[in-house]
């Protein structure tokens, strides 16, 4: 797939997903099923890193199910803090910030996707955000002035991207000296079937696009940052992507019993994915 066409697809993916006010991280289907997480259950929004508590205090529609994890529950905001969050949706992590830093502080999201930004925008209203401004813009491209951000998050965007090297240098730039970054974003234990790479609901779902984890981190060391904490979070309830090694066929698993999908998995492959944590800081 050539990078134009991919961040065609994206896009048009996730404005379908922003209009049916549903989720899909990892949800490949084009008109995804309401749920309350990229994993699905309550369970799993504690696996992310999420509280009910401070979920139930957001405005209705916000979480939309996107995210691999909660990048706002490490990084360390305070009061007065500037956040930009990259590819910030609905505004789950912008509104999470925008209570941590408070009325002196102000967090910026930056979404490609009109639709995304219009009900981000509807969310903070209804949540009387004051201190909340959203950006339309590529998270290669940032709309953003040199060295003016305290902290920068970003929650299963970034494997979405064609050009990740170019993110985090457009996240070098931004960042005053000293200002810290943490994602949450799948990353790949061992390369994918060419089938997979290829298959553009693989990619929408955040796995086609990943990259190898070492390679990951390597790239994030190469622009410039130093690695503070790592860590990884392999438990996200069910699948949402089967793979069946003899056929090459993807298979959404959302689409399929429980039952029967667990005895799939006895002879398909599971994708050797997970959602990796990463805080780094750009240096004085």
């Amino acid at each position: 797939m050539e990078d134009n066409e991919i961040k065609k697809m994206v896009r048009d993916q996730y404005g379908k997903i922003a209009n049916y006010s549903s989720s899909s991280c990892c949800s490949p289907s084009a008109e995804p099923k309401a749920a309350s997480s990229c994993c699905g259950d309550t369970q799993s929004i504690n696996e992310l890193g999420y509280s009910i508590e401070e979920l139930k205090n957001l405005p209705e529609g916000t979480n939309l199910g996107l995210g691999c994890g909660n990048p706002t529950a490490s990084a360390d905001l305070k009061e007065g803090e500037i956040v930009l969050d990259l590819g910030s949706g609905a505004g789950i992590d912008c509104f999470l910030a925008a209570n941590k830093v408070g009325e002196s502080g102000k967090v910026i999201g930056v979404d490609m996707t009109y639709q995304m930004l219009d009900k981000a925008r509807e969310n903070a209203i209804k949540g009387k955000y004051k201190n909340v401004e959203f950006r339309l813009g590529e998270i290669e491209n940032l709309p953003v002035a040199d060295n003016s951000v305290d902290v920068i998050i970003s929650n299963c965007v970034i494997n979405l991207s064609t050009d990740k090297k170019k993110v985090y240098e457009e996240a070098y730039r931004v960042l005053k000296p000293g200002g810290r970054i943490v994602v949450s974003d799948i990353v790949l234990y061992e390369e994918l079937h060419e089938s997979i790479k290829q298959n553009k609901s693989a990619y929408a779902g955040c796995v086609s696009g990943a990259m190898l984890k070492d390679d990951y981190l390597d790239l994030i060391k190469d622009v410039g940052f130093k690695l503070d904490k790592i860590s990884e979070q392999t438990s996200c309830g069910t699948p949402s992507i089967a793979y069946k090694a003899e056929t090459g066929e993807i298979v959404d698993a959302s689409t399929i019993p429980k039952e029967k999908l667990e005895e799939m998995n006895k002879f398909a492959n599971s994708i050797p994915a997970t959602s990796l944590k990463v805080k780094a800081i750009k240096p004085n």
